[in-house]
């Protein structure tokens, strides 16, 4: 659907008390998208629904971020990422997402769950954007796109063994002292 739409290169910002909610089912397909979700993103419940989350995908977006991310909570374990977003007319938003599993009363994922604030913009300016452009050059710069995720993945291991941190770790820090992983 938005994969042939041209990026504007406008950013458009939601409210500091808006939070855009979104949740999927194991494989992936939203199977709800609250109404900040639907305004930010630009598109109708119907057109969301049954729908690869991938299709707010912004191509400026590490893929081995979505790799960790996908990774960390189909283990059943939450994780906390900055993440760029298109919206279907082209314009792209940054946000700080919170992205947990769902489980049923057997304890079974059955799907994910979403929550999306508004991201530091200091934080994205000093660390994460400068970041993201590595990564992104080093996955464009492979062969192909398995060698490129694999590259930019072993790229963000080294970083954060370097620090000393785990993924979740290190980006719950981030903002609150002067711990910059891209510098």
């Amino acid at each position: 659907m938005t994969r042939n739409t041209s990026l504007t290169g406008r950013e458009v910002y939601f409210n500091d008390d808006d939070i855009i909610v979104s949740k999927t089912d194991l494989k992936g397909r939203l199977t709800y998208c609250n109404d900040v979700f639907l305004s930010i993103a630009g598109y109708t419940e119907e057109e969301c629904l049954g729908q690869q989350h991938s299709m707010i995908r912004h191509p400026d977006m590490p893929r081995c971020i979505f790799k960790l991310l996908w990774d960390t909570i189909q283990n059943g374990t939450e994780i906390f990422a900055y993440v760029i977003n298109r919206c279907k007319n082209g314009d792209h938003y940054w946000v700080y997402a919170h992205v947990t599993p769902s489980f049923d009363t057997t304890g079974k994922i059955i799907g994910f769950h979403s929550n999306r604030r508004i991201p530091n913009k200091q934080v994205l300016k000093d660390t994460i954007i400068p970041l993201y452009e590595k990564l992104k050059s080093e996955e464009d710069r492979a062969g192909n796109r398995k060698e490129g995720l694999l590259r930019s993945s072993q790229m963000i291991e080294s970083m954060l063994e370097e620090q000393g941190m785990e993924y979740d770790e290190w980006i719950l820090t981030l903002g609150k002292n002067s711990t910059r992983l891209a510098a």
